[in-house]
C-alpha cells in the first residue's frame, strides 16, 4: 500500500484502537459520518495490504478487526485460565443454534429428541456465543435463539455460511442421533414441537 490517503489511514488507526471488532456503519460514524463506500474501499485496501503479514485486516460478521495472523498465534499465546470444556449436550445445542437461527427450546428438543436442560443454554449465553433473539409470533410467543458476533469469531468464521456441512457434523457425532427427529420437524415446517423425551434426563451441564 503506497501513499495511504487520510481516510485509509485513520480506518486503520481506528481498528488499530478499538477494543472490539467495527462495523463499516460504526468505523463511518466514528470518522465523522464518512461515506459507508469510503470506508469500504479503505477496508479492502487495508486488507489487502495486510494480506501475508504478521498481522490480517479481517471481516467476522460484518464486523472488522484486526488479529495476529493464525499461523503464528502460538508465539504470542500466554498461559490463561483455561476455557470451560463444552459438555456434549452444550455442543449439540450449540451446532443446532447455529445450523437452525432463530431456534425456540421446544425445536432444540424436538430435533435431539430428548430434554434441554435451561443451564445447557445459559452456559452457552455466559460464553457470549448464544443470545435471546426474540420470540416466535405463535401461540405462547416462545423465546427464540441465535448465535452472536462473538461465536464467529470465536471460532474464526466470517459469516454462518463458512459453517461445515451437516454431514460433517454427522460425521464428527455432534448431531448424532437426531436425524429422525431433525426430519420430523422439518416434515412439519418447523414448528415448536415438543421433544419426545421418554425417560431421559435433563442434560448435565458436566
Amino acid at each position: 500500500m503506497t501513499a495511504p490517503d487520510d481516510l485509509v489511514r485513520a480506518v486503520e488507526a481506528t481498528l488499530f484502537a478499538a477494543e472490539e471488532p467495527m462495523t463499516v456503519a460504526a468505523l463511518a460514524g466514528h470518522l465523522g459520518d464518512a461515506a459507508a463506500g469510503d470506508v469500504r474501499a479503505a477496508l479492502r485496501q487495508l486488507a489487502e495490504h495486510y494480506d501475508g503479514r504478521g498481522v490480517q485486516l479481517v471481516e467476522r460478521g460484518d464486523r472488522w478487526h484486526l488479529q495476529t495472523a493464525p499461523d503464528l498465534a502460538h508465539i504470542l499465546r500466554r498461559e490463561r485460565e483455561a476455557v470451560r470444556r463444552l459438555s456434549r449436550a452444550a455442543t449439540e445445542v450449540l451446532a443446532i443454534v447455529a445450523y437452525h437461527e432463530p431456534v425456540s427450546r421446544n425445536e432444540i428438543e424436538a430435533i435431539r429428541g430428548v430434554q434441554t436442560s435451561s443451564g445447557t443454554l445459559d452456559v452457552l449465553m455466559e460464553a457470549g456465543w448464544v443470545r435471546v433473539a426474540g420470540r416466535r409470533e405463535v401461540p405462547g410467543r416462545p423465546v427464540i435463539y441465535a448465535t452472536t458476533p462473538e461465536f464467529l469469531d470465536h471460532f474464526g468464521l466470517a459469516s454462518r455460511r463458512d459453517l461445515p456441512g451437516i454431514d460433517e457434523l454427522k460425521a464428527a457425532g455432534l448431531l448424532d442421533p437426531v436425524d429422525d427427529a431433525f426430519d420430523a420437524l422439518m416434515d412439519d415446517g418447523g414448528g415448536d414441537t415438543p421433544a419426545e423425551a421418554g425417560n431421559d434426563p435433563a442434560d448435565p451441564l458436566d
